[in-house]
């Protein structure tokens, strides 16, 4: 008798932990065939991409080999782009991959399943702004986030070229949720790095960085006083903020908003909003405007009792009539919750509910500062915290996630190695 095969479509934050949980409980013990497929041949932690961006971490260092790490974990990986889903016959198809000078890798693919699990993440929404798809860069991938680290560099030469020319290098980011402040706070640092190695004089004062937001705050789903604090922070380093403004469309020299104001700039990034990907909306299942999946509170589809979706992806329902989140907190945490549900439901056991638990909010400035507040809770206010306690919260959520993928041991060894890194590697990725 076959084993009943779990496929998960997805490697990020939610789907990578899936995966190895289920390859160690279920895949190992032989009483399921764990797949996961995903169109990366390697994972890094989403929360890490503005870094990459940079260039304070170099993605050879820090990213998952699928292929290694399944062969460890007791899943099967498979390259590949899901293109279609059909339910009845319950099969996948994975569109053809071709190499960069258009010759095929791998053909067109037929995989079926027992239970999928879709947990394809998110990207930014542009909300149908008129250019920023042809002039901003996103952050939603680590290919995206080299481009514009390469782009920043190639920017970066061409002001400090001429000696005696005093050229600005000015960033104009659209969005002041976590990844817009993280990485205006990142490219500070970035450019404190570069002038330390006498690029003809390039000074922080020279660098130019705006952060357009249509909220009336920064990190406007975040607490009032990381708000302000974050806030503060920023215009210390210089970076300028307009709050309550709204772009009405951008353009190859800048941005122009809905009050006919124009900021020009020499690279646009765009972290505004967030979506699902277009085709979560025609996989024939139901879904939100914003392209996430409609679940149970279980995570199963509403549509299909053999589909469930995690992660970003998910329009979850809790009992307090809001919905799960878009955090990496809510993926781990979803994770380990459908392990269980699995596990019962091989056994012909009911699914319950999931219910996220808030664990705190969690904004980190580089070198500069760090903000939060622990211990979130329906009847706790929760604990702010600042400074080296922040930072140090703020890092172990990286681990929390290397603990859930490499386990204790290797953990701790990559704790090491990566310190030892710090001290004999460059502090940032220029080449």
């Amino acid at each position: 008798m076959a084993l009943p095969r779990i496929v998960v479509v997805g490697g990020g934050a939610g789907g990578i932990e899936l995966a190895t949980k289920l390859g160690h409980t279920l895949g190992k013990r032989d009483k399921a065939e764990i797949v996961l497929i995903d169109r990366n041949p390697t994972h890094i932690w989403k929360p890490l991409l503005h870094e990459v961006a940079v260039g304070a971490i170099d993605t050879e260092l820090d990213q998952v080999s699928y292929l290694s790490h399944s062969r460890a974990n007791g899943y099967r990986f498979q390259l590949g782009n899901l293109s279609a889903l059909d339910r009845e016959q319950q099969k996948l198809t994975l569109s053809a991959i071709s190499d960069e000078e258009g010759a095929e890798v791998l053909p067109e693919r037929h995989f079926d399943y027992d239970y999928l699990v879709l947990a394809l993440g998110s990207v930014s929404n542009d909300f149908g702004t008129p250019g920023v798809k042809d002039n901003c860069f996103f952050i939603d991938s680590p290919q995206q986030a080299e481009r514009f680290r390469q782009q920043m560099l190639n920017t970066f030469l061409r002001t400090t070229a001429d000696v005696n020319a005093d050229n600005d290098l000015t960033v104009a980011i659209v969005g002041a949720g976590a990844t817009g402040v993280e990485l205006s706070a990142e490219l500070y640092n970035a450019i404190d790095m570069l002038s330390s190695y006498n690029a003809n004089g390039f000074s922080r004062s020279r660098l130019k960085v705006h952060i357009l937001e249509a909220a009336p705050r920064v990190l406007p789903a975040l607490g009032e006083r990381i708000s302000q604090n974050v806030h503060r922070q920023l215009e210390s380093l210089g970076v300028k903020i307009h709050v309550g403004t709204q772009v009405a469309k951008a353009d190859e020299q800048g941005f122009e908003t809905a009050d006919g104001e124009r900021i020009d700039a020499d690279l646009m990034v765009w972290a505004a909003g967030v979506r699902g990907a277009d085709l979560l909306a025609t996989l024939g299942l139901s879904t939100e405007r914003n392209n996430q999946i409609k679940v149970e509170p279980s995570m199963v589809s509403i549509d299909d009792s053999h589909i469930f979706a995690i992660g970003d992806c998910a329009a979850c329902p809790q009992p307090n009539d809001k919905m799960v989140p878009p955090r990496a907190q809510a993926a781990h945490q979803m994770s380990s919750h459908l392990v269980k549900s699995f596990q019962r439901l091989l056994k012909g056991g009911e699914l319950k509910p999931f219910v996220y638990k808030d664990m705190g909010s969690l904004v980190s400035l580089s070198r500069f500062q760090t903000f939060g507040t622990l211990m979130n809770g329906s009847s706790v206010r929760g604990l702010f915290v600042e400074g080296w306690l922040a930072k140090m919260s703020y890092s172990s959520l990286y681990r929390m996630h290397q603990m859930a993928i490499y386990g204790w041991l290797r953990t701790g060894a990559k704790v090491i190695v990566d310190r030892l890194n710090r001290w004999l590697r460059p502090k940032l990725k220029l080449h």
